[in-house]
């Protein structure tokens, strides 16, 4: 059994020990943490109500954490605005639509079936910030809670927001969807047993797209593994092919993450949804002759992001790995567009979050406009691989000792530490980055260079000189 309480909120497997498993002590236990924050953070008048919404992914333990969640808030004198079976996106959206003081989003994302997490928003429908998410924690391991009392408890209603996200959606400027409406595009949908089956395939429809759906009973009992990867989508990328179908579509169980098959079957790659978006609303703003040329992306994301905005003469920004991070640093230089290479596409104009329906309206937008195949345009992108390392560790201390090195060995090279240490070899297009896992004794590694070969050599190098650093 699994139990992660970090910043960004608090994830595990469900059930076991107290403290081991997300069990409904822990679950009751954060949620009032978050209200009693809350309420710190942001006073109301006495004659005023708080209201937080609350939405949930398909996983079988979904409509239990939701029942105790949506109680605790109760118990604690908060208004609550139960969306239901709901996407991420459509459930940071909602607490702006509903003029909400925050929002509670009850997904494991990627994770397998038997985990289950809950995601914090403030009143902005955005995740908490780093400091916001300590206090949260040292408030939950208090051991004296101070419920409300019975004439002063909170009530919950129910609204389904689905409708008003994919019509904010369709009403972006640059969602073209006559053009795609034209283009006649086939798709294959792989929509993993979760909440991407109710919401993707009413997008598809609106924008006139034939939708073949894969996996779209939200049952939450999911076919393959979670994760949009390529391993994953075997069934998808066969039956892209067999339909003749123009694209294959993945999403993971909350819809905040993109991933496309081409129409050959072989993936655009998660890495490329980001950077492939990027280029559509570059083009566009400099066709406009107005708006920022800016973009974040953390600092494992590829360099097409990079090179992509400076090819349309912007700039391009990095931030330390995580979402909050990131869009933080797009608020600091107002980015016209910021992600992460998961498959996260973050759009502000419509709302700072990663948006699986915003990216997917984007990028057949911007296969419509070129009148291009998945695969030919693909090849118009810069060409990077990118592999995924990782060293296990007897004793946390040795971390520190190894990010030392390496800042010491490439000193000469161009260094970036705000998370972990990422260096990047300017002359040979060529970067590797090195963090700590927040919850285990390990180093991630991830390299990139022209060809994955390359890669992995450099992610070699770094691997050897980090085991004679921990020798030495």
């Amino acid at each position: 059994m699994t139990l992660i309480k970090s910043i960004s909120g608090i994830r595990g497997t469900i059930g076991g020990p107290q403290g081991e498993g997300l069990t409904p002590i822990d679950i009751v236990k954060f949620t009032y943490a978050y209200c009693a924050c809350l309420k710190r953070r942001k006073p109301v008048p006495y004659s005023e109500r708080y209201k937080v919404v609350v939405g949930r992914d398909a996983r079988v333990s979904g409509e239990m954490v939701e029942q105790l969640v949506c109680g605790t808030l109760v118990s604690c004198g908060v208004d609550v605005v139960k969306c239901g079976l709901a996407s991420t996106p459509t459930t940071e959206m909602a607490v702006t639509f509903a003029g909400a003081d925050g929002g509670i989003i009850i997904t494991a994302s990627h994770n397998p079936g038997q985990w289950n997490a809950l995601k914090l928003l403030n009143e902005k429908g955005e995740f908490l910030t780093a400091a916001e998410g300590r206090d949260i924690l040292e408030t939950a391991s208090e051991e004296s809670f101070d419920f409300s009392p019975a004439d002063s408890l909170g009530s919950i209603t129910e609204h389904d927001f689905t409708d008003e996200h994919l019509d904010a959606v369709l009403a972006l400027e640059e969602v073209d969807v006559e053009a795609v409406r034209k283009a006649g595009f086939k798709v294959v949908l792989d929509a993993i047993n979760s909440v991407g089956g109710i919401i993707m395939p009413r997008l598809l429809e609106r924008l006139g797209v034939r939708c073949i759906t894969l996996n779209g009973e939200p049952t939450g009992r999911f076919a393959h593994n979670p994760e949009p990867l390529p391993a994953n989508l075997k069934e998808l990328s066969d039956t892209v092919v067999r339909e003749g179908a123009d694209l294959g579509i993945s999403v993971d169980p909350d819809v905040d993450r993109l991933a496309f098959i081409c129409e050959d079957g072989s993936p655009f790659v998660e890495e490329y949804t980001l950077v492939a978006v990027a280029d559509y609303l570059l083009d566009e703003a400099v066709r406009k002759g107005r708006g920022s040329l800016n973009t974040v992306s953390n600092l494992s994301s590829s360099r097409a992001l990079r090179d992509v905005t400076e090819a349309h003469g912007g700039k391009y920004f990095a931030a330390a790995v995580g979402e909050v991070n990131v869009t933080t640093k797009m608020h600091e230089v107002d980015a016209l567009i910021g992600g992460e290479g998961n498959g996260g596409v973050i759009f502000p104009s419509i709302h700072c979050g990663r948006d699986a329906m915003v990216g997917v309206a984007l990028f057949l937008s911007n296969l419509a406009h070129k009148g291009m195949s998945a695969c030919a345009y693909k090849a118009t992108l810069p060409q990077y691989a990118i592999v995924k390392n990782r060293i296990d560790l007897s004793d946390n201390a040795l971390i520190d000792k190894i990010l030392e090195g390496m800042k010491k060995h490439y000193a000469s090279e161009s260094l970036n530490t705000i998370d972990g240490v990422k260096i990047d070899f300017e002359s040979r297009k060529q970067w590797v980055h090195l963090r700590k896992s927040n919850t285990e004794p390990i180093i991630r590694i991830y390299s990139e260079a022209a060809t994955e070969a390359e890669a992995q050599a450099l992610a070699e190098e770094v691997m050897e000189l980090a085991r004679n650093t921990i020798k030495a």
